[in-house]
C-alpha cells in the first residue's frame, strides 16, 4: 500500500478513500488505504471480518484515557453515473473549491480529517498523555450487524476499553458548526401478519377476512399518543409504511394481509416496552378473530442520550473556537452506529455538512474538511489536557 507524504493534509487521504468504491458490503480496498495511513502514524491495526464485512480497529498507545474516533468507509450506491456532474468515484477537487464524490460528506472526508488531526497533534504537542483509537466499519450503511456492533463485542471480550468516543457522521444541516448529535431516537420495525380464511365475497360466512382485523390493530396502535417529547427529544412517532394484500381479484376474500410500520422513539420508551404493547394490542384483536395475528418485531437501536457535561462542553468549546458558532446539542435524524457505542462509552457525533449525503453530486467544500481537521485537532489537544470525566 502506497504511503501518503503529508498526513497533516486531509485532502489526499480523502481522495484516496473516495476512489475506492466501497459500496456496502464491499470494501474495495478502502480499509487498506486507511490502515496504511494509520500505520504511518504508529497505530497498531487489527482487522475484524464478520460475514461479508471487513472492519478496522487501530490504537496508538496503551494508557488511559482512550479517545475513540469512530466511523465507516462503506457508502451507498451512487445511482446512475450519468446523472452526476463529476464521476462519483473520481474524487475531483477543482477550481470550484469542492471535493466531489460518493462518501465525501458521509463520511470519508471526516475520516481523513480524523487522521490528519492525529498527525497535527503529534507535530504540535508531541505524544499525548493517553491513547487514541479508531473503529472504522464497512457495514454502517447496511444491516449494521457485522460492523461496529460485532467489533465492539469482540473488543470487550479482549478487554479493550474506551473513555469517550466521537463519531464523524455529517451532523450539520446547513453550515459547519451547527450541530452536535448528543443522542439518537430508537428505531423499531414491525411486520403485522393477519391470516384468515380465503372465500368468495358472496359467501362471507364461509371465510374469515383478515383485512378488517389488520385495520383494527393498526387503528388501536395509531390511536395512542406515545408521548409529547422528552427534552431534548422530539415526540415519538409511529408511521405505517406499507399495507399489502396481494389480491388480484375482485370477488375473493384474501387469506392474509400484512402491514409494516416503524416507530422512532425517545428515552421515554424502550424497545422491549413498545414490543410488549404491540403484541398486547394484536392479542386483543385476535380474541374476536377466527384466525391468527403475528407481530414480527425488530428493534434496530435503543434511544440514548449523552447528557450535557464536561465532554459535550469540550466539544462545543472547540467547535466554537474554530468556527465562531456554538453548536446545538440535538437528537434528531436517523440512527447511526453511536447507538452501539453508547453501551461502552459516552459518545457524540460531529462531522461535515450533510446537505448532499446519499444524493447525486455528493460534495463538500475542501475548506470545510480543513476546518474540521482543525476542530478535531483542538478536541484532541484539549481532551488530553483537561481529561473530562
Amino acid at each position: 500500500m502506497n504511503t501518503l507524504e503529508d498526513l497533516a493534509n486531509p485532502l489526499p487521504l480523502a481522495q484516496a478513500l473516495i476512489r475506492r468504491p466501497s459500496i456496502t458490503p464491499a470494501d474495495a480496498g478502502a480499509l487498506g488505504v486507511l490502515e496504511a495511513a494509520l500505520e504511518q502514524l504508529g497505530f497498531a491495526c487489527r482487522r475484524y471480518p464478520f460475514g461479508e464485512v471487513d472492519n478496522l480497529y487501530a490504537r496508538r498507545g496503551t494508557a488511559s484515557p482512550c479517545f475513540l474516533f469512530a466511523g465507516h468507509t462503506d457508502v451507498v450506491p451512487p445511482g446512475a453515473e450519468a446523472d452526476w456532474q463529476k464521476p462519483p468515484f473520481a474524487a475531483e477537487a477543482g477550481d470550484d473549491g469542492m471535493l466531489w464524490g460518493r462518501g465525501a460528506a458521509d463520511m470519508k472526508g471526516a475520516i481523513a480529517a480524523m487522521v490528519a488531526s492525529v498527525q497535527r497533534l503529534l507535530d504540535e504537542s508531541g505524544e499525548p498523555d493517553g491513547s487514541i483509537a479508531f473503529l472504522i466499519t464497512g457495514d454502517e450503511e447496511g444491516p449494521a450487524i457485522h460492523g461496529t456492533k460485532a467489533v465492539l463485542a469482540a473488543l470487550a471480550e479482549e478487554g479493550e476499553r474506551f473513555d469517550h468516543c466521537l463519531v464523524g457522521e455529517p451532523t450539520n444541516p446547513n453550515v459547519l458548526g451547527d450541530t452536535i448529535k448528543s443522542g439518537r431516537r430508537g428505531s423499531l420495525n414491525c411486520t403485522l401478519t393477519v391470516t384468515g380464511r380465503q372465500g368468495h365475497v358472496a359467501y362471507p360466512e364461509r371465510a374469515e377476512n383478515p383485512i378488517p382485523a389488520l385495520l383494527t390493530v393498526l387503528n388501536r396502535l395509531l390511536a395512542r399518543k406515545l408521548d409529547d417529547g422528552v427534552s431534548p427529544f422530539q415526540p415519538s412517532n409511529l408511521e405505517v409504511t406499507s399495507i399489502d394484500v396481494g389480491n388480484p381479484t375482485t370477488n375473493v376474500i384474501p387469506a392474509s394481509a400484512t402491514a409494516r410500520f416503524n416507530i422512532r422513539f425517545n428515552i421515554a420508551h424502550t424497545g422491549d416496552q413498545l414490543s410488549t404493547w404491540i403484541r398486547e394490542e394484536a392479542a386483543m384483536v385476535d380474541l374476536d378473530f377466527d384466525g391468527s395475528i403475528t407481530a414480527d418485531i425488530h428493534v434496530t437501536g435503543e434511544a440514548f442520550l449523552t447528557p450535557a457535561g464536561p465532554f459535550t462542553t469540550l466539544l462545543q468549546d472547540c467547535i466554537q473556537a474554530e468556527t465562531g458558532r456554538r453548536p446545538a446539542l440535538t437528537t434528531g435524524g436517523g440512527t447511526s452506529d453511536a447507538r452501539f457505542i453508547q453501551l461502552y462509552a459516552p459518545v457524540a457525533e460531529f462531522g461535515l455538512v450533510g446537505a448532499t449525503m446519499h444524493q447525486v453530486d455528493e460534495r463538500v467544500p475542501v475548506s470545510d474538511i480543513e476546518t474540521l481537521t482543525a476542530i478535531y485537532t483542538r478536541i484532541l489537544s484539549q481532551y488530553f489536557r483537561d481529561r473530562p470525566a
